[in-house]
């Protein structure tokens, strides 16, 4: 393994000293070069991987947890597998079960290992998704692995697994294990808070600044900058996207924009031609109709035009 010029590769100045592998596998992200990086939020998660903490990364949807570990990960060249804890996963899926395979023209039944015993063995970045989501029973077969140096158990084997020194494990909530405060998450639940207590290092990850925001989205629809206009575009959707989280916050709004959202609204401008069309399509639709008349005043307030028109016929457009 090498040094990593945390500076050159992040852009930030920081006191941690991290390796990564000279090499890429087939298991390492893709480098995004458009992605930003929040210097805290960064410095937490080259702490899972230089110190070997578990590193439990909290935020709104949309914000970019599960990215923001891949894009760390890529850099270092460190293989990564995200699994997403959802209603299905069971712990058969972590664990491993018993499967019917061929050997020499016979059938035997041989067992399989999960994705949780594979990856202890290996030099591996494990990332659980919506950690927050996963079935009590599921939760607590990770339990046990979250300890720094926690053997696995393998009952049906009698064989006990111990970690490889690069192992590492990381996971991203919504709640951080509190439940569905707000309303917003439905099927999140309430974890339990042994298992919470496990986590060495919960980090937050909030929204982008605007200039950040405006940046990514130009880098990820080039062809908005084209035009003189498109910078100030891509300003004013940042900006309703921005009211939106304001409003959620003080209770105007049920539902909020995230970065991916404004993503979404500048490739349907590049579909659709228009920015009230798009808008109407990649956001608004999604709104309580209750709600209509505030966001259109957000996006009025951005764009200085009307986002719903009356036409000659006196009908709404």
């Amino acid at each position: 393994m090498v040094l990593v010029d945390i500076e050159a590769v992040f852009g930030f100045k920081s006191d941690h000293e991290v390796r990564g592998f000279t090499a890429a596998d087939e298991h390492v992200p893709e480098i995004d070069p458009a992605y930003r990086f929040d210097p805290q939020v960064t410095s937490a998660i080259l702490a899972g991987f230089s110190h070997n903490r578990r590193v439990l990364l909290q935020g709104s949807h949309g914000t970019g947890k599960s990215t923001h570990i891949e894009q760390v990960a890529a850099r270092l060249n460190w293989p990564c597998v995200r699994v997403n804890l959802d209603g299905h996963i069971t712990r058969l899926d972590l664990v491993g079960r018993d499967a019917i395979v061929v050997r020499d023209g016979v059938q035997v039944t041989e067992f399989q290992e999960g994705i949780l015993p594979w990856s202890l063995q290996r030099p591996v970045a494990l990332v659980f998704d919506e950690f927050d989501a996963g079935r009590p029973d599921v939760m607590f077969v990770i339990q046990r692995v979250l300890e720094r140096g926690g053997r696995f158990t393998l009952l049906d084997q009698n064989r006990v697994l111990t970690a490889h020194p690069s192992f590492r494990m990381f996971a991203t909530a919504n709640t951080v294990g509190l439940g569905n405060l707000t309303g917003q998450y439905h099927g999140t639940q309430q974890l339990n808070q042994a298992q919470v207590d496990r986590w060495d290092i919960v980090a937050k990850l909030d929204y982008l600044d605007v200039v950040d925001e405006v940046g990514i989205v130009a880098a990820r629809v080039p062809s908005l900058m084209t035009s003189p206009e498109g910078g100030q575009l891509i300003a004013g959707m940042v900006a309703v996207a921005g009211m939106t989280r304001v409003g959620f916050e003080a209770g105007d709004l049920s539902t909020v924009m995230s970065p991916r959202t404004v993503i979404s609204w500048a490739e349907n401008v590049e579909i659709f031609g228009d920015v009230a069309d798009a808008f109407r399509l990649s956001f608004l639709n999604t709104c309580d109709p209750a709600e209509h008349s505030i966001v259109g005043e957000y996006f009025q307030r951005a764009f200085d035009r009307e986002l719903v028109e009356q036409d000659p016929d006196g009908e709404l457009d």
